[in-house]
Parts: structure tokens; C-alpha cells; sequence
């Protein structure tokens, strides 16, 4: 199990992969579930082990400015064969698009969101699937005007504030094997 302790200028951000199949002929606005997400979208992310010799490991994972939060966090739990986890965080991004499931179809209907953008709340997961990783998450962003919009998270462009010296960082306990 995860326990993801929030540090400053926290940010976590991930979305959901399974593997199932979908029609061709589905329109841009959806995407589904089994599309997984391209590695390498993160190439800046730093991963730190905060609590040495402990049975339940303890990262940091940093992102940078441009980095593509998901990706990166597979990519995490991939090269770190995380089995369970649990996160939550906040932070902010540039940008992200989340999604709605629609259960007549089985796709997400995409949401994306422009803009410079603080994440509120945001919880999630790491299990495995078929022995590999799937992350899933859920998001609620505030926009310039107060507003907010929630869902889960399909993408996410890291773009930390001002007082975060150009990176966002979270934290966690995660199992690894």
C-alpha cells in the first residue's frame, strides 16, 4: 500500500490503463481505456528514496516544467516495480485533459482544460494488471476564475508556480518488490 505524505509543491498526477479493446471509428473526443500512454513524456523526472532500509519505501518523484505527469508516473512504477500503491496531492499544470466514462460506449469523453491550472485534490492508485502496472486517478482542477472541473486524469503538463524554483515535487510510501 502507498501512503503519498504531501510535500511542498506536491504533484502527483496519473490516469487509468487497461487493456481492452475499442471500435476505429470512435471520434477524437473519446479514448479508451486500453490506450496506453507513451513512455518518455517525463524526461526530466527526478525519483528520490526518502526513507532508507524501511520495509514500505518512501519516494519523492519530481517533475519539471514540461514534464507529462501520467507517463512519468508509469514510468515510475515500472522501473520501480511498484505492485500497490496509493497517492494523493496537489500542484499546478499548464494544461490537461481528463475524462468522463461513458458507459454506453466504454471510452472516456475527453475534457481538456487550457491554461495555467492549480490541482486541488487529486487521489489515485498503482495495481497491477495482467503483471504489469496500471495507474488511475482522479482530478479536481481550479481555472483563473475560481471555477472547477474534475475527472479522470488522461494527461497532465507539470507547470509549477513561481515559488517552487521550476520543479513540482511529491512524495509516498510505496511497496515495492
Amino acid at each position: 500500500m502507498i501512503k503519498i505524505k504531501q510535500l511542498s509543491y506536491s504533484l502527483l498526477l496519473v490516469g487509468i490503463v487497461t487493456t481492452t479493446g475499442h471500435p476505429q471509428d470512435t471520434a477524437s473526443e473519446y479514448v479508451a481505456p486500453s490506450e496506453a500512454v507513451p513512455m518518455g513524456k517525463a524526461p526530466r523526472m527526478q525519483v528520490q528514496l526518502l526513507n532508507h532500509g524501511e520495509p514500505t519505501k518512501q519516494y519523492a518523484v519530481i517533475f519539471y516544467q514540461g514534464d507529462e505527469a501520467f507517463s512519468g508516473l508509469l514510468e515510475f512504477a515500472e522501473k520501480y516495480h511498484i505492485t500497490s500503491a496509493h497517492f494523493t496531492a496537489i500542484g499546478a499544470l499548464n494544461g490537461a485533459t481528463l475524462g468522463w466514462f461513458d458507459p454506453q460506449r466504454k471510452m472516456y469523453k475527453k475534457i481538456p482544460i487550457h491554461g495555467q491550472l492549480e490541482v486541488i485534490g487529486l487521489s489515485g492508485d498503482i495495481a497491477l494488471y495482467q503483471g504489469k502496472p496500471v495507474v488511475h486517478t482522479h482530478m479536481v482542477v481550479g481555472t483563473s476564475d475560481g471555477t472547477t472541473r474534475g475527472g479522470h486524469v488522461l494527461v497532465a503538463h507539470v507547470s509549477p508556480d513561481a515559488g517552487s524554483n521550476g520543479h513540482c515535487r511529491s512524495g509516498g510510501d510505496a511497496e515495492a518488490f
